[in-house]
């Protein structure tokens, strides 16, 4: 019986790609804040992304993790079950890369990892605590694209916030 329980079924369901990109490589099922573990595996590829790519390469990324997102949490849901389960994580990722951008577009080539604390920590407020219209597409829009437009919103809110400290408190 112990092979059929949720996190067995989760773990062998990461052979499914969806799955692995709705989980974001499993970080949604580390335990306890799944949302805060997939904001945090985002920072390195984010990190990679500005680097490499800039503002608009760090938006372009968004964007398709939104689009694949909506794939993945559809799959996740359609697999495993749920409404807005708490593994799915790539919703976090799309906003978190999203919140980056304002960091990407005014230092474009050096990173900070000050600026980086600062986003992650907007993102996860934000995020938390849905700001409308994040709060109504949380609680009206279901299925992945629900899933993940409620984090698209509240990365709106986070990016500009970003935005402010860089112009005003950060270097």
């Amino acid at each position: 019986m112990a092979n059929n329980t949720p996190e067995t079924r989760h773990f062998q369901a990461l052979s499914d790609p969806a799955v692995l990109l709705a989980t974001w490589f499993g970080s949604g099922l580390l335990p306890i804040m799944p949302g805060t573990w997939g904001s945090l595996a985002a920072l390195p590829f984010a990190w990679a992304l500005h680097i490499t790519f800039g503002w608009s390469g760090m938006a372009l990324a968004a964007l398709a993790a939104f689009v694949i997102g909506i794939w993945a949490s559809n799959a996740y849901i359609s697999r495993l079950g749920g409404d807005d389960p708490g593994p799915v994580v790539i919703d976090e990722v799309a906003g978190q890369w999203l919140t980056l951008v304002p960091a990407a577009y005014l230092a474009p080539f050096a990173p900070d990892l000050i600026t980086y604390l600062v986003a992650f920590v907007l993102f996860r407020i934000a995020d938390i605590f849905k700001p409308w219209p994040a709060s109504w597409a949380d609680r009206t829009i279901h299925g992945g694209l629900g899933i993940m437009l409620d984090d698209i919103l509240a990365a709106i809110y986070s990016g500009l916030a970003l935005a402010v400290y860089l112009k005003y408190l950060g270097q």
